[in-house]
């Protein structure tokens, strides 16, 4: 996957980047604006551009946003500088020991980032959310569902227009990927917009056992 989206982000104009989206999503805006998730040290797994990280900190958030991709944590780096909003981010692979990131957050967020990770790596990655959390700390995970009508039919992995290969996911196989290192408090299939469409999706919000 690193060579894969370094390739996107260091080729692709980001506006031709699906998911390179500069309004938070809505579900991401709620949970803030509610008090759900309130103002504390956070964690962007897969932040991209940093468009999201970038939102958070303007609502008061200490925000740590990591990438795989160098060119994307470059671009990151420079929208939060023109901007004038501090921001951390990182180079790591969210898949390895993530040495290069200081815990402990109150707060962590993947933004469809699970598709990207397919079923024999996702405990890993789960293991390496959880160890990044204080115990109570919030985790938000939205990736597509098995029902989206995006890409190409209805099966587990789909090729996108871009090239990528994404994992389609059931709320059950999710719930059994999360159980036993967090609490659910919500799991469920939502309709999210995207660039150029609504897709449905997974929506998960939990708290660290």
């Amino acid at each position: 996957m690193a060579r894969e989206m370094e390739d996107i982000y260091r080729t692709t104009h980001p506006e031709k980047i699906p998911w390179n989206i500069e309004t938070p999503p809505e579900a991401l805006v709620q949970l803030v604006r509610s008090g759900r998730v309130l103002p504390c040290r956070t964690v962007d797994f897969g932040c991209g551009a940093g468009n999201y990280a970038i939102w958070l900190a303007t609502q008061n958030f200490e925000v740590v946003g990591i990438d795989i991709s160098p060119s994307a944590i470059a671009i990151a780096r420079k929208t939060a500088e023109q901007k004038g909003v501090s921001c951390t981010f990182i180079v790591a692979d969210m898949l390895g020991d993530l040495r290069e990131v200081r815990g402990p957050f109150e707060f962590a967020f993947d933004w469809e980032l699970l598709h990207h990770i397919f079923p024999e790596d996702r405990s890993c990655y789960i293991a390496n959310v959880a160890r990044l959390l204080t115990p109570g700390a919030k985790y938000l995970s939205v990736c597509f569902h098995e029902d989206d009508p995006q890409f190409g039919g209805s099966g587990k992995y789909r090729t996108t227009g871009i090239g990528t290969v994404l994992y389609f996911s059931s709320v059950e196989e999710l719930r059994e990927l999360f159980s036993p290192q967090f609490r659910i408090l919500e799991l469920r299939a939502i309709t999210i917009s995207g660039k150029w469409g609504d897709h449905v999706a997974n929506y998960g919000f939990m708290e660290k056992k």
